[in-house]
């Protein structure tokens, strides 16, 4: 398979990378950062791209498509968190922000696949619970994800060659658990203590852990769902 994956400096980007890599899918991985751990890994190639540059994306995703073309899946998996807190007290400056990466940013790169031709077989957005779930102080995470929960619905209206879908993947034990079950107590933010207890076990598996989970999920998706769904990984049919 012919893989682009977006966010793959660390969590379940980096551990989706690793484990199609190690199978000898070839894939390309994008980030800002270079991971060290997929260096060694002959069939992964990374590009230095920010996401939150869209003049950059515009310049160089084009070249990178064309070098991989065809493409058998783009995982949409870049993403940020943003402040846990109410609503009121979260910033237009915060919401834009988040938004940038988690939708905006996705919006292009379709864009671009569409206006390159490129050939593209599957495309899933990763998306959230949290998407549906409403839990108070996820704000610019949660109205991000559903909305991009929405736009994967009408591009998949728009790229009949192409089966898109977006996917909730679960608890996932990365960087962004590590900040949330960090921050102290606080009554306001139930879901958070929920987090805490699912931490360290099989409730919150590791990234490389879940990958083999993920890409069956991935392959149902494609095989058994219509393009536009969204789904989450918990809850489809064995």
């Amino acid at each position: 398979m012919n893989v682009l994956i977006t966010g793959t400096s660390s969590g379940l980007g980096d551990g989706l990378a690793r484990y199609m890599a190690s199978r000898k899918h070839r894939v390309a991985g994008i980030s800002r950062r270079e991971n060290k751990r997929l260096k060694s890994c002959k069939d992964y190639t990374h590009y230095a791209l920010d996401l939150a540059d869209f003049d950059q994306v515009r310049e160089q995703l084009p070249k990178i498509l064309q070098s991989h073309a065809p493409l058998d899946l783009v995982v949409l998996n870049a993403g940020v968190l943003g402040e846990i807190a109410d609503m009121h007290k979260t910033s237009l400056d915060e919401l834009k922000r988040v938004m940038d990466i988690n939708l905006w940013s996705n919006k292009l790169i379709l864009d671009l696949i569409i206006n390159t031709d490129t050939d593209v077989k599957q495309v899933v957005g990763i998306s959230s619970g949290a998407a549906v779930n409403g839990h108070r102080g996820w704000n610019a995470y949660a109205i991000s994800k559903a909305a991009l929960n929405m736009m994967i619905q009408l591009y998949a209206q728009e790229m009949p060659g192409t089966h898109i879908s977006a996917l909730a993947p679960g608890l996932v034990d990365t960087s962004m658990q590590s900040y949330l079950t960090g921050l102290p107590e606080d009554d306001r933010f139930p879901s958070l203590e929920r987090l805490k207890s699912a931490r360290g076990t099989d409730d919150m598996p590791r990234p490389l852990d879940l990958a083999p989970n993920l890409l069956d999920a991935m392959d149902k998706l494609y095989k058994d769902y219509p393009s536009g769904t969204f789904a989450d990984i918990r809850s489809m049919d064995a």
